[in-house]
């Protein structure tokens, strides 16, 4: 009952600021974008606006008129609260570059606001936002992850720390999405040693991500094209004793038996190294 009576009030106050600049605006000669057009109206009134606007989903109109706030009241409570949610309208515009540059005024502006990790949130949301497709160009995901490390590192304990690790555990998975993706590629060609260093980047930088698996996996076929046994033999014991278990594995078993070789480590190389610093803890 008494959130009910707390939120009617507020709806109540964008209704008739709704109305009130919708009654001027049926003015023939009124246009709310011509310059100055809003400067008789009160910061709240204006920010209401903006809220209805949101309401109708119509993100840039309502960035409009938050940032009419910034410019007729600046550094008021009022404006301060604007500019967050002009951030906020531009995201959900999908205007990615002004919602940043919005979020990176209030981070400049107001550091220590409580709504500072919530901008920083909105930054990295605006690069992240557009790395769904693996083949995009990943440049955007690295932006991401570095403005999502910066919302874990700068603001732990809140809400938006918990949102950021699980996306940056999702770019960081994307990356080695894309290195597999080539790897792929090179090895369907037959081109065995690009395919390797790729497949390579997966196991010592992404090893934490889904990918790793297949990674070595793809390891053990790529070595054993280009006929190093002990290769292929180590990304095998890798495989079996990280991810026994799975079918990247009983595919890298069949392929080593077939040649008669065993998954087991042999030789001095890079991935010998990883076996004794990984499986018997021998760190170099």
């Amino acid at each position: 009952m008494s959130g009910r009576n707390d939120k009617s009030p507020r709806r109540l106050g964008i209704v008739l600021a709704a109305l009130a600049l919708s009654l001027v605006a049926s003015c023939d000669t009124f246009n709310p974008r011509t310059p100055g057009a809003l400067d008789a109206f009160t910061a709240e009134q204006i920010y209401q606006r903006g809220e209805f606007e949101l309401q109708r989903g119509r993100g840039d109109d309502a960035a409009y008129y938050f940032g009419e706030i910034e410019r007729i009241y600046p550094y008021s409570e009022w404006s301060k609260r604007a500019l967050i949610m002009q951030a906020f309208s531009y995201h959900r515009n999908e205007d990615y570059p002004n919602s940043r540059a919005a979020a990176q005024r209030f981070i400049d502006f107001y550091p220590a606001d409580a709504d500072a990790a919530y901008a920083q949130y909105l930054l990295a949301l605006s690069y992240y936002d557009q790395i769904d497709e693996i083949g995009r160009d990943q440049g955007l995901t690295f932006q991401a992850l570095q403005a999502l490390r910066v919302v874990i590192e700068r603001y732990p304990d809140s809400e938006y720390a918990r949102a950021a690790i699980l996306k940056f555990d999702l770019a960081f998975d994307h990356l080695a999405a894309k290195e597999m993706e080539i790897g792929r590629y090179y090895l369907k060609r037959n081109h065995f040693a690009a395919a390797v260093n790729r497949f390579r980047v997966v196991v010592e930088d992404f090893q934490t991500t889904s990918h790793t698996p297949e990674a070595l996996h793809r390891l053990v076929e790529a070595y054993l094209s280009l006929g190093l046994t002990d290769e292929a033999q180590t990304a095998g014991a890798i495989l079996g004793y990280n991810y026994g278990s799975t079918e990247w594995y009983a595919d890298s078993y069949a392929l080593l038996t077939g040649q008669g070789l065993e998954a087991r480590s042999i030789g001095d190389n890079w991935l010998s190294a990883i076996y004794r610093q990984v499986v018997r803890g021998e760190w170099l």
